[in-house]
Parts: structure tokens; sequence; C-alpha cells
């Protein structure tokens, strides 16, 4: 008995589940303008499994990509050394850092530094966000880039979008204390 020819399959490759287009907007290539170079909307706060699809992409913009700067607080647990395509690229966590932006740098030191959208983001609110970021005369901060979807969403006591403002004073040192601390501490002071 002999078999028909053998036709094409339509299975999908073997080789593990389908990469997702990545939600990136950058503004187009020409002298910066603004705050951020563009915005990222991750899907997980896993920098360390998000990266090496942002690599890629950056890569052509920025050549060999050596390192990522990023806030200590607004990311999971982050390696300080990760392999992509073969090399390794040094990731540098920050406490002064804005924790809604990322720097990445390439070997010349050339810089992108990209506003991140928290992955909990609406989509309608996401996509205007990435689209206004990537606008070649956008010049707005990222307090602003970001107030659409902190009015959106603030989360629970703005667990997925934190008071910015409040982020920065405490980056520039100051410390939020409770209202029962602050009476504690004015009455150590005065010897009450």
């Amino acid at each position: 008995m002999t078999s028909g020819p053998h036709l094409p399959t339509n299975r999908p490759p073997a080789a593990g589940p389908a990469r997702q287009a990545l939600r990136l907007k950058l503004k187009p290539k020409a002298p910066a303008t603004g705050y951020v170079d563009g915005a990222w909307w991750p899907r997980s706060l896993d920098l360390a499994t998000e990266l090496p699809a942002l690599i890629e992409v950056l890569g052509v913009r920025l050549g060999h990509v050596e390192g990522v700067t990023y806030d200590l607080t607004a990311w999971d647990a982050v390696p300080r050394r990760l392999l992509v395509d073969g090399r390794l690229l040094r990731l540098g966590g920050y406490r002064s850092q804005n924790p809604h932006t990322i720097d990445v740098i390439g070997a010349t030191g050339r810089r992108v530094t990209l506003l991140v959208l928290p992955p909990g983001t609406a989509e309608p609110i996401a996509h205007q966000v990435l689209m206004t970021t990537g606008r070649r005369d956008n010049v707005d901060s990222v307090d602003d880039l970001l107030a659409p979807a902190a009015a959106a969403d603030p989360g629970p006591a703005g667990e997925d979008l934190p008071d910015i403002a409040v982020d920065r004073w405490e980056v520039d040192g100051g410390r939020i204390y409770a209202p029962q601390m602050t009476s504690r501490l004015s009455a150590s002071r005065t010897g009450r």
C-alpha cells in the first residue's frame, strides 16, 4: 500500500507559546524632546521576563544594549545581570529613579528613557497614553502623561499607580508618617 503525497500541516511550531506583541511606542528618530523617548506597557512586574523582547526592539535604535536602570521599588526582585540573546545585560536598580521610567543604555552611551505604564492599566487608557507619549513634539512630564491612567483607576490606596508626587517627595528624602506617629515625634521633641 502506498501513501498519498505529503502535504504541509497547519500545526503551530513545537517551539513554545507564540510571542505576544510588544506594547511599546517610541517617538520618531529626531533630536530628543521632552522627559521621555516613548512609552512601554509591560504585561507584568517581572522585569527579567519582560526585558528580552524590549531589548531586541530597542537594539535597532541603540545598537548593542549594555544596561538598563530602573526604580528598585517598582519591580519584582531583579538580578544584577541578565543573559539576553547570548549577551550579558547589566541591570541597575536605584531608589532615586522615577518609578514610572526605565533607561535603556546602548554601548555608545546613547540612552532611551521610557515611561512605564502599570501592567494593570485599562487598555483604552494605556493606548491613549502610549500614543500621546510617542508624538514627536510631546514634552509632557511623566506626571502629566500618567494623569489619564491615575484618573481612570487610582487603585486601592493608589496600589496600581502610586501618587507620583508622594513618590517624588519620598525619593527626595521626605517620609510619610501616620498622624499618630507625627504626634509622637512632636511630643518627643518638645519633651512632653
